[in-house]
C-alpha cells in the first residue's frame, strides 16, 4: 500500500491553472496533488550574445524554492550570493526539456525565460516544473501568434515529465516525498506527446534494479506522460 493509498499507476490529482499572473506573456499554476509550482514565460525581443545573428530563437528557464515551499525554512539563494548546485542542474534539465519541443527558426532571434518557482514541495518538483513550464510557454507563443510577431507556430510538440521509482519493491508512479525520500529507485522520464524521450535521470539508492524493473518503470511513465499530456490540452485549450 502506497502512503497516499493510491494505485501503483495512478498520478496524484493534477491541476493547471492557466493566466495567473497579469505581467508575464504566459503563466499557470500548476498542482500535483501537494506540489505546486508558479510558472511564467517571459518573452524578450534578444538572445544570448552566443545567439546573435543565427536566426535562432532561444528558449531558457530558471527555476527556484521559496523559502517555506518544505517543512523547515530554506535560506534564499540569493541572499548567499550564488545557487546551490541543485538549482543550476534542475533548470538547466527545465530549459533541455522545453526546447527539445520547439522549431527555433519559426520562434525567430528573441529569447523566451520560463521562471519556475516552487511554492510548496511534496516531490516531483521538477517534473511539475517541465509539465506546468510548458503550458506558459504555449500560451506565450500564442500570444506571439495572435499578434502576428510570428507567422508560424514555433511548438512541434508537447512536452511533459513525471517520475516514477521502486517503492517497498513495487514500480509505481509519481512518487510524492513519503514515497521518493525511501524509494530504492528513483527515475524522471520527460516525453514528448509522441511518448519520444527527451531524456531519463535514474538511479539506485539502495539495491540495484532489474532491466525488467526499467521497463515497467517506462511503462509507467508513458501512461503518465499521456494524462499529463490531456491535462496540458485542456488548460490551454
Amino acid at each position: 500500500m502506497r502512503p497516499s493509498g493510491r494505485a501503483a499507476d495512478a498520478l496524484r490529482p493534477v491541476i493547471i491553472e492557466t493566466n495567473v499572473t497579469m505581467h508575464a506573456e504566459g503563466s499557470c499554476l500548476v498542482r500535483m496533488g501537494d506540489t505546486h509550482v508558479l510558472c511564467t514565460a517571459s518573452v524578450e525581443e534578444n538572445v544570448p550574445p552566443f545567439m546573435r545573428k543565427t536566426g535562432l530563437g532561444w528558449v531558457t528557464a530558471e527555476y527556484g524554492m521559496l523559502p517555506r515551499a518544505t517543512t523547515t525554512r530554506n535560506r534564499r539563494e540569493a541572499t548567499a550570493g550564488k545557487q546551490s548546485g541543485r538549482t543550476q542542474e534542475i533548470q538547466r534539465l527545465i530549459g533541455r526539456s522545453l526546447r527539445a519541443g520547439v522549431d527555433r527558426v519559426a520562434l525567430g532571434e528573441r529569447q523566451i525565460t520560463v521562471d519556475c518557482d516552487v511554492i510548496q514541495a511534496d516531490g516531483g518538483t521538477r517534473c511539475a516544473s517541465i509539465t506546468g513550464g510548458w503550458v506558459a510557454l504555449r500560451l506565450a507563443v500564442n500570444k506571439l501568434l495572435a499578434k502576428g510577431t510570428i507567422k508560424n507556430d514555433p511548438i512541434t510538440a508537447h512536452v511533459a515529465a513525471v517520475s516514477c521509482g521502486v517503492y517497498g519493491g513495487q514500480p509505481v508512479l509519481d512518487l510524492d516525498y513519503a514515497e521518493d525520500s525511501t524509494a530504492g529507485t528513483d527515475a524522471n522520464f520527460v516525453m514528448t506527446d509522441g511518448l519520444g524521450l527527451i531524456e531519463v535521470q535514474g538511479s539506485a539508492e539502495g539495491a540495484t534494479f532489474t532491466r525488467d524493473e526499467l521497463i515497467r518503470l517506462l511503462d509507467l511513465a508513458e501512461k503518465g506522460i499521456t494524462e499529463l499530456v490531456a491535462a496540458q490540452k485542456a488548460a490551454v485549450a
